[in-house]
């Protein structure tokens, strides 16, 4: 049965982001990362000293994950240049390969790391044109391979907790798709429907899993978070969150039981920043379960 959840949303951070977007918590630094798109900052926020260090990378950045420490730390990107890795102390970018270089219609947009240490990270068509897209992933060696072509805007990514499935969200499609997903290879297969979202509560944002194998999905122009029984495709819950635009959502927090849901400032009009004054702004909500560690890049 769908309800409203009665939870106490905070804003964290007044950030007013252009387009807040892809939180992930590094449990390994205890830190949320985080981006403004637009802005080209990558965020870093302490939540017990209340820190929020921001790195301005010169690009659209659409998705940043944390680099295992054995594999040389530091933090590594998807943007508009493709992906690259970021020096935290200096703020220095190093290219590593561009797969859409070609093609000016497009810019990365989401991504995380899987089971294994590949950072999985798909493009979106800036026109909207349908199909002009695809999903990538970058394997720990470096090479880079497109799994999923014919994307409009490809967004939330996550697998679930017994490693044998992957969870992808198209926006332009809304739905969810879960793939067999086999670890050892990276390979994915037998794509099929594990959700579609209503039209009317917005469009399928970012996404993140909880311990009971939960889907948790913003909802941009929805104004809420989205939790979801991938199993059954049923809608279980909805989370408001006092901003229209919201866009993605991760566990953090030391008990990973903190929801951080980011959101857009852009595109509200002066009516709906005047309604909802803290768009664009970083959120937390005690959500009532806990979620499950992001995997870190190993190359």
């Amino acid at each position: 049965m769908l309800f409203y959840m009665n939870r106490e949303v905070k804003c964290v951070i007044d950030s007013r982001s252009d387009l807040g977007e892809g939180p992930l918590w590094s449990h390994s630094r205890q830190r949320l990362y985080w981006l403004d798109i637009d802005k080209g900052f990558v965020h870093s926020f302490d939540p017990l000293s209340g820190e929020n260090v921001s790195i301005q990378t010169g690009q659209k950045i659409g998705a940043v994950v944390p680099r295992s420490k054995q594999a040389g730390g530091g933090l590594v990107l998807a943007g508009e240049k493709g992906f690259c890795l970021l020096d935290e102390n200096t703020g220095g970018l190093e290219n590593i390969i561009d797969p859409e270089a070609e093609n000016k219609d497009t810019r990365f947009n989401d991504g995380k790391c899987d089971p294994a240490g590949r950072f999985w990270a798909g493009t979106m068509s800036c026109s909207r044109t349908k199909g002009a897209a695809n999903l990538w992933c970058l394997d720990t060696d470096y090479t880079v391979s497109k799994r999923v072509s014919g994307v409009t805007v490809s967004n939330g990514i996550t697998w679930s907790r017994d490693e044998k499935s992957m969870y992808y969200i198209d926006s332009s499609e809304f739905a969810v798709v879960v793939f067999d997903y086999e670890k050892e290879s990276g390979e994915i297969a037998n794509p099929r429907p594990a959700a579609v979202v209503p039209q009317g509560l917005g469009k399928p944002d970012g996404m993140c899993i909880d311990e009971d194998g939960m889907l948790w999905i913003a909802l941009f122009r929805g104004g809420a978070v989205s939790r979801w029984d991938p199993r059954k495709g049923e809608l279980m819950e909805l989370l408001e969150i006092p901003c229209r635009y919201v866009t993605s959502c991760a566990f953090g927090g030391k008990n990973l039981d903190t929801l951080y849901v980011t959101t857009s400032r852009g595109p509200a009009d002066e009516a709906e920043l005047a309604r909802y004054p803290l768009s664009g702004g970083l959120f937390s909500v005690n959500s009532g379960v806990g979620g499950v560690p992001f995997y870190e890049f190993g190359g």
